[in-house]
């Protein structure tokens, strides 16, 4: 599957909107987009994984990779719309203890 991301930027933020398979396959192009965008310093990255059904573990280092370079920059980076499947990769991980992700609506409720 392809993967596509839309990028909104503000003055201090930016917003990536990824839809599609975060796999090695398309782990590139989604490293090539969020990294610049993380290395911007004292900027607020968020990454709307709304649209994503699938992440495999190079998709995960490339979050790791984004982390690692917006701490480097004095940046910071959030995770929203994380669905079930995807949020559950997180925790099992233990990434959701070392990355920020928005909390899931019904929690809040």
């Amino acid at each position: 599957m392809n993967l596509d991301i839309q990028v909104e930027e503000h003055e201090n933020e930016s917003i990536a909107r990824v839809t599609g398979e975060v796999d090695v396959y398309t782990a590139a192009k989604l490293k090539d987009t969020l990294i610049p965008l993380a290395e911007k310093e004292n900027h607020r990255l968020v990454i709307d994984l709304s649209g994503v059904e699938y992440i495999d573990s190079t998709g995960l280092g490339i979050f790791i990779g984004a982390l690692k370079a917006a701490e480097k920059s004095g940046s910071t980076l959030k995770l929203t719309g994380l669905n079930e499947r995807v949020r559950r990769l997180f925790e099992i991980t233990g990434l959701h203890e070392v990355i920020d992700i928005e909390a899931d609506k019904r929690e809040e409720a």
